[in-house]
């Protein structure tokens, strides 16, 4: 075993849930179809940059990788990737700060 975190061979592990639990995991797989589906008022091309923001924020490196390919093949640049990222970091850094408000709140009470 690999003590490293998001080997090439994960995907291997993660595809195992499909037989362990196949109707959560179907389920999860039509979820994980939304941000590419072109059957709203958001156009594709900003579906994909608002999914690589929430990908950044969640830290999933997988999400990461599929979204920023789709972005580029539906003509997104590298600076709206950039652009998207920061926004992300900045919406985490307002979300890290406001959550310190309870750290302070709760390290005064009984």
């Amino acid at each position: 075993m690999a003590n490293r975190y998001y080997d090439a061979d994960d995907a291997r592990h993660r595809m195992e849930m499909s037989k362990l639990a196949p109707a959560d995991f179907k389920a999860w797989m039509e979820l994980n179809q939304i941000p590419g589906k072109d059957h709203g008022t958001i156009p594709p091309r900003t579906r994909e940059i608002v999914a690589i923001a929430v990908a950044h924020a969640t830290g999933c490196p997988y999400c990461i990788e599929s979204h920023v390919k789709k972005a580029k093949a539906l003509g997104v640049t590298k600076e709206e990737v950039a652009e998207a990222v920061l926004l992300s970091a900045a919406l985490c850094a307002g979300a890290a700060a406001a959550h310190g408000g309870l750290a302070m709140k709760f390290f005064e009470a009984e």
